[in-house]
């Protein structure tokens, strides 16, 4: 996996860990708002917008912890191809 994942650029990167994000979510049954709210934003944009990396909007590495204990993942699955 490293070795791929050296081979995207950053900008492959983002895109592939926003999708993550939003097909875990999606299977833990939460909404951008829900999810928004149990990592401590009160509006969902940001959220929305790392998603689909909109305006290259994306997520730090705090925000991808944070929300990886709330989706009770690994953080490495937010890196993992699209399955």
């Amino acid at each position: 996996m490293n070795k791929e994942i050296d081979d995207l650029s950053s900008d492959a990167l983002h895109i592939r860990i926003g999708k993550n994000v939003a097909r875990l979510r999606n299977q833990a049954n939460l909404s951008q708002l829900e999810l928004s709210l149990e990592i401590g934003n009160k509006s969902p944009s940001l959220l929305s917008s790392a998603e689909v990396y909109k305006n290259k909007r994306h997520f730090n590495i705090t925000q991808l912890h944070k929300i990886a204990k709330v989706l009770d993942v690994n953080i490495c699955d937010f890196f993992q191809e699209d399955l």
